[in-house]
């Protein structure tokens, strides 16, 4: 469909607001899955090393679809693809189910990754909402949509007591009732997204631009090849994988150690709203701040962002208030450094290859989180909640130092 320059604006708009409904929809779902999946792992498997399995799964899965989804993309636009990793992650909330009722960690493993379709969903949008966006108000555009994660995300951890509580009459354990609750939700955002994201952003910001992708444009060979040759791009791309991998580090196993601590359902739930609520309320700032004072100085946020997280967690004792405050800042960092690591990596490189390359980003954030992810529980179970903070700090280091060497160069 041929877009008009003067159509742009009214076709900005319904873009954002189809995936604002859908980030609404999507966070309330995946935000129930964050608070409840290390607890329900553990519960099923009977011991802490392998909770930390649950957050790994979950980012494995958005890891597994993020190269196939970019080469659909790539060749059918973004509604194809987004719309389809909904789909996949409201069929993972129903295995996540059968697993509980049936007491199979594996099956619970298998329903985790397919939920983290959803989540491929949710950080797919972002660069949606950049696809047509001015270049001088990328960082803005990419933010507002992650900030309509907002409300479903805060409020997905709060229903989740009297959700599973009510589903515990259906015969299910109480912590995977809210995923049947989020498979329905998740099948509303892909519905929202096949009636209204239309025409398509990225395949309209190609027309505008007079570009077509290559043959190999969604491959990860090509994404790699323009990543090697953009050294923004590469800052981009590491402070995206940091950013997420630290987080999920620390966020995945917080719910376990409060656990631990005499803490109730209801106040897991309302620290991880606390902490969604940082990474998503606030972002229209981080975008507002990138756009502003530039992604370098956003990103040199993050990194004190995400080390005053890790050290206000890691050193809280038993004092819930601090481990609160600390995942306040987590979020806060996560907001930051994928906002702004976003706008940059969308800036460094031509629309023809974004898609592959956004995808290699996602394969990247969530590869590495998944890692960081499994080996959070052994830590946890090991060494205990302060050290697994400890070494949440340390992955901020490569961070700082090549955002330095950009900056000089």
């Amino acid at each position: 469909m041929a877009v008009s320059e003067e159509e742009l604006p009214a076709l900005r708009r319904r873009v954002t607001i189809a995936l604002v409904i859908s980030q609404v929809l999507g966070g309330l779902g995946i935000a129930t899955g964050v608070a409840l999946g290390a607890v329900l792992a553990r519960d099923i498997s009977g011991t802490d090393a392998l909770s930390g399995l649950a957050s790994t799964a979950s980012v494995v899965g958005p890891a597994l679809l993020s190269v196939p989804l970019a080469s659909l993309m790539s060749a059918r636009g973004r509604r194809a693809g987004l719309v389809l990793a909904y789909l996949i992650g409201a069929v993972g909330a129903g295995v996540v189910v059968l697993g509980a009722v049936l007491d199979s960690f594996p099956v619970l493993l298998l329903g985790l990754t397919a939920f983290g379709g959803a989540t491929s969903a949710n950080l797919q949008a972002r660069f949606a909402a950049a696809d047509l966006a001015l270049p001088e108000r990328r960082g803005q555009a990419i933010s507002l949509v992650v900030w309509a994660t907002t409300i479903g995300a805060v409020l997905g951890p709060n229903i989740a007591a009297p959700v599973g509580r009510t589903a515990s009459g259906l015969g299910m354990p109480v912590a995977a009732g809210p995923f049947v609750w989020a498979a329905g939700v998740f099948l509303l955002a892909a519905v929202a997204l096949h009636l209204l994201l239309r025409p398509d952003p990225l395949l309209t910001a190609r027309a505008l631009a007079h570009e077509a992708p290559s043959p190999e444009a969604g491959s990860v060979r090509s994404a790699i090849r323009v990543v090697r040759e953009s050294p923004m791009a590469q800052l981009a791309l590491v402070t995206i994988a940091v950013s997420h991998t630290a987080m999920v580090a620390i966020m995945s196993m917080t719910p376990i150690a409060l656990k631990h601590d005499g803490a109730s359902i209801e106040l897991i739930g309302l620290v991880i709203s606390g902490h969604i609520a940082g990474m998503y309320a606030l972002s229209p700032v981080m975008g507002w701040l990138a756009d502003r004072f530039g992604r370098l100085s956003v990103i040199g946020l993050t990194v004190g962002l995400l080390g005053t997280a890790a050290l206000l967690a890691g050193t809280a004792g038993g004092s819930h208030g601090q481990i609160a405050a600390g995942l306040v800042f987590l979020g806060l960092g996560w907001s930051a450094g994928v906002v702004s690591g976003s706008a940059l990596l969308t800036d460094s490189v031509p629309p023809s290859a974004g898609a592959a390359v956004q995808g290699l980003s996602d394969l990247a954030m969530n590869a590495s989180a998944g890692v960081f992810g499994a080996l959070a529980g052994v830590v946890l179970a090991q060494a205990g909640y302060g050290w697994l903070n400890v070494i949440g700090a340390l992955l901020l280091l490569p961070l700082g130092a090549l955002a330095v060497r950009r900056a000089l160069s």
